[in-house]
């Protein structure tokens, strides 16, 4: 995933060269969208703060994508050759350790995003209330997890 944007073209333009600049893009676009799906959570906790609007249990999908995010970050932080297992033998795991965490990571993210869109359909759209909190909770994740291919 961190070779996301490697093969993306950028329109030829002889004034900015874009080739220098793709890691800096892609980590400003992923920190909109992160930022994003945290406002609008933000939002939605203030504008309904009764339980019986938002239920507090529904950051917890926030949360744990959140953690999700870190630990997909991690991994970001290191070369796509010690995830392959091209130049990454030692430490504590190796480039198996590598592969876990980040299956573990992306499995977190997956598991808060569909959990995210039960909490929109079964607790606000079939029972016929205000759906604002529960689109916030889905595009929270949702904005969390389409964040990580950007980097």
């Amino acid at each position: 995933m961190a070779g996301f944007l490697d093969n993306f073209r950028w329109p030829e333009c002889e004034c900015v060269d874009w080739s220098e600049r793709r890691n800096t893009v892609a980590s400003v676009v992923a920190g909109i969208l992160f930022f994003t799906g945290w406002w609008i959570m933000i939002d939605a906790a203030v504008v309904y703060p009764k339980p019986e609007q938002l239920n507090h249990a529904f950051h917890t999908c926030g949360v744990f994508s959140t953690l999700a995010f870190f630990m997909v970050s991690l991994i970001n932080a290191v070369s796509n050759a010690q995830v392959r297992g091209d130049s990454y033998e030692s430490g504590c795991l190796g480039r198996t350790g590598a592969r876990v965490w980040l299956f573990i990571g992306f499995m977190l993210m997956f598991g808060s995003l569909i959990a995210s869109m039960w909490i929109l359909f079964g607790a606000y759209v079939t029972q016929n209330i205000d759906v604002y909190p529960g689109l916030a909770v889905f595009f929270q994740n949702a904005l969390i997890f389409f964040r990580v291919p950007a980097l």
